[in-house]
């Protein structure tokens, strides 16, 4: 069987942007509403981005950090009504395939959960497959480290070591849950090692909060076809665990699709320790306060090019 690499034709170090070659579209739950969505990623122009599309609102709202307005049970971009939420599963899955510019159609203000992880969102971006655009592809490279910390967890972006390239991460998670605990996993994130280590794990809650939720109109799409519950020592869920350190694997998962929010492929290294939805993006509005701690660079037929950080 080929690998995503080859079905993709691209490398970390592609120099052309890419967009989807098709439409593709699915249905689904939001998580938190309960409400049926519609789906549609469509090819976008070259130098477009990714963009979220409300197709009830006839609003579009960038996927970008400054856009991101809440972070307390997923990462939600836009204002008000027009707003878009649990994106970070599919950004996840558009950063690991290389994809630059993309129009993603969203009837509702969340996503559909799907299966909890991001491997529904990677099978539609390769059932979709993608084209090389003509322009230079660019990427954020960190120059000097940048951390936030809240109550003893924290997010850092640092350069990387010699000889390093794209983007390495490294998480560490805690929880008083026994069947969690503490776990630790490291990616060096490819569109291979994306599918094969974390694109399958699925997001989690503790059995002891879900009530709270639901009082406060929350998760109430939320089941066992979806999540992961964990009570104490015991994992709820008839089929087990994907992995037995599936948990950390979900949580970087997200830190790959909050960051994805910087608007281009970051190339540098990201530690973490008990990060969630708010520190990822805090770190990058850190990043991006100081112009001298990032540029952007394009990789083109002419060479690298570092342009102006503005």
């Amino acid at each position: 069987m080929s690998s995503l690499r080859d079905r993709y034709s691209h490398s970390d170090r592609a120099s052309q942007r890419r967009t989807l070659k098709s439409a593709i579209s699915c249905v689904g739950q939001g998580l938190h509403s309960g409400q049926d969505v519609a789906l549609k990623l469509l090819p976008a122009p070259c130098g477009s981005g990714i963009v979220f599309r409300r197709t009830d609102l006839g609003v579009s709202i960038p996927a970008l950090f400054d856009r991101v307005n809440d972070t307390r049970l997923c990462t939600v971009i836009g204002a008000g009504a027009a707003r878009v939420g649990t994106i970070e599963h599919l950004m996840a899955a558009v950063a690991a395939c290389g994809i630059d510019d993309l129009l993603v159609e969203v009837n509702a203000a969340e996503l559909p959960i799907l299966d909890g992880s991001a491997s529904p969102f990677l099978f539609l971006l390769e059932s979709a497959g993608t084209v090389e655009q003509v322009g230079d592809r660019v990427t954020l490279e960190v120059l000097r480290t940048v951390r936030t910390e809240h109550n003893g967890a924290f997010a850092e972006l640092r350069p990387h070591n010699p000889g390093g390239s794209g983007f390495e991460l490294s998480l560490a998670i805690e929880f008083s849950a026994t069947a969690i605990g503490a776990q630790a996993y490291s990616l060096h994130l490819t569109a291979e090692s994306f599918a094969q280590e974390i694109a399958a794990a699925r997001t989690f809650t503790l059995a002891g909060e879900i009530e709270a939720l639901r009082k406060a109109g929350l998760a109430k799409g939320g089941s066992l076809a979806n999540a992961v519950v964990v009570d104490g020592d015991k994992v709820l869920n008839p089929e087990g665990l994907r992995w037995a350190d599936e948990f950390v694997r979900h949580k970087l998962l997200d830190v790959v699709g909050d960051l994805a929010l910087a608007g281009a492929p970051i190339s540098g290294r990201f530690v973490g320790s008990r990060t969630g939805h708010a520190l990822n993006n805090q770190l990058l509005r850190a990043l991006f306060a100081d112009a001298e701690n990032y540029r952007f660079v394009a990789t083109g037929l002419a060479g690298v090019l570092q342009l102006s950080a503005a």
